[in-house]
């Protein structure tokens, strides 16, 4: 008996106990923490493996996953001790590369990050916003730790800067709207979330407002019952788009968060969402359609109506930019392929062929075009007077795929040649964020009986693998 008792008293002990926190409350879980009082890291000893990478589902309209993202190499990272290694001081560890000269092209700093992986990535003026999977939004300045601010209800799949606003897209398919304190600017603070409760509320109340999802289940159309796959504002920063898994994209008027309209856009998820010039709106979907949607006002009312469809393939479209002028549109696809149109006309100009696997991401800036792509390298594409293109670079650094792409123009004006150099951001499912300086190159249109040469590679993973192992302890770092 005494046994028994005994027994049952070691059971009592090890039961944990449940936690009182509401894990559902937004209001409780979203929160603005300092660089310097940020969450804890936990020991990798306690650490869970992460689920399967649920994002690739939607290059694949069967659902079906690239094994190239199972057995990805970021699966095989060092693994460092969270009390002893310095990289581990702080979710995030910045260490400069090489001190960059006038003309140098080539991998300035790498963010490498313990928390998760990198989906999205925004940057404006001195600052660079970035989402990952830990469900932080990190704030960067000077390539830096400068702020940042947290919700535990989906991992940051998109975010967008509108002025003192920044908008995020959430894999529980809402929008968090965030904003500085004016009396300290490291304070974020969320102001909205989209749709918001009211809004909600009384769209409930009229069965009008509600539309078929799934076989048998419906919803309130302005709710994206699906994670958030992209955003994108208009010229004028008036609207925004934001595309969902959920086969839908909403538009979204920025002065009031009002959800203005639904469009039920594709057969299969989006992936992409971008708005153009002249009133365009473009979305690419895992059904392989590249679609043209046109904005027209009607008084108070914008309404948006379908135009055409640039690609109808079997491809999935993985990733849409246009250029900041509005001439090109460039779309992304599973196949590696990016395929380029002219703006005006819309008029198919050519296919870009620099990648094995999917290209995840794109970015412009002036003539250049940035890919980044699951094979883990990221092109970097110049165009001339003539709209004839040449790969210029392919950079070479990540150890998973490439996911997401910021990029700006060099804040001090560097120059190469007479040409202003960019600054490149990269964010990877390798856990880390990259930055890259790279110069355009004069291209003379007149040339056309030359063959391009070849792009120069620039291999960043072999000296960020030693900048790693020389972070480790000795009694690591023997073991690598």
């Amino acid at each position: 008996m005494k046994n028994v008792m005994r027994r049952i008293m070691q059971l009592i002990r090890i039961i944990p106990r449940k936690s009182s926190k509401n894990i559902d409350s937004d209001d409780e879980d979203d929160h603005f923490y300092d660089a310097q009082q940020e969450p804890s890291v936990n020991n990798h000893r306690n650490h869970q493996p992460l689920p399967p990478l649920s994002d690739t589902d939607s290059l694949f309209g069967d659902g079906s996953r690239c094994n190239s993202y199972q057995q990805s190499s970021y699966d095989r990272l060092p693994i460092m001790s969270a009390q002893t290694s310095p990289l581990l001081n702080s979710p995030w560890s910045s260490y400069v590369e090489v001190a960059p000269t006038e003309n140098y092209v080539g991998l300035l700093t790498s963010l490498v990050r313990e928390e998760g992986h990198i989906y999205s990535l925004a940057a404006t003026a001195d600052l660079l916003y970035t989402g990952s999977s830990s469900k932080n939004i990190r704030i960067w300045k000077h390539h830096m730790e400068y702020s940042g601010f947290k919700s535990h209800s989906g991992l940051v799949k998109a975010i967008v800067v509108a002025g003192d606003r920044i908008f995020t897209g959430h894999q529980d398919g809402k929008i968090r709207v965030w904003r500085a304190s004016r009396k300290d600017p490291k304070d974020y603070k969320k102001i909205a979330t989209l749709p918001d409760f009211q809004s909600v509320l009384k769209k409930s109340l009229r069965l009008k407002n509600y539309t078929e999802v799934r076989r048998k289940h419906s919803a309130i159309w302005i709710k994206h019952f699906d994670a958030i796959s992209s955003m994108s504002l208009n010229d004028d920063h008036t609207l925004l788009y934001s595309g969902s898994w959920d086969k839908t994209m909403k538009v979204w008027r920025v002065s009031d968060f009002k959800c203005l309209e639904s469009i039920s856009a594709h057969d299969d998820v989006i992936n992409a969402v971008v708005a153009g010039a002249h009133g365009y709106v473009f979305s690419g979907s895992a059904d392989g359609t590249l679609k043209v949607w046109r904005k027209e006002s009607h008084g108070k009312r914008t309404k948006h109506y379908f135009s055409q469809s640039l690609l109808k393939q079997e491809f999935a479209v993985t990733s849409l930019v246009v250029t900041p002028a509005g001439k090109v549109v460039y779309a992304g696809c599973s196949d590696g392929v990016v395929h380029y149109w002219e703006h005006e006309k819309l008029i198919h100009g050519g296919v870009l062929r620099g990648h094995k696997l999917a290209v995840l991401c794109l970015a412009a800036s002036g003539y250049m075009v940035f890919s980044g792509s699951a094979d883990r390298n990221i092109c970097v594409w110049q165009s001339d007077e003539r709209g004839r293109h040449r790969c210029l670079y392919v950079l070479n650094g990540h150890t998973g795929p490439v996911k997401c792409l910021a990029v700006e123009k060099e804040a001090r004006e560097g120059e190469c040649g007479g040409a202003s150099t960019r600054i490149l951001y990269s964010g990877s499912l390798d856990k880390s964020v990259k930055i890259w300086r790279v110069c355009p190159q004069m291209l003379n249109a007149d040339n056309q009986h030359l063959p391009p040469p070849s792009p120069q590679r620039i291999d960043g993973l072999r000296r960020s693998r030693v900048e790693i192992h020389n972070k480790l302890p000795p009694h690591q770092q023997k073991k690598q």
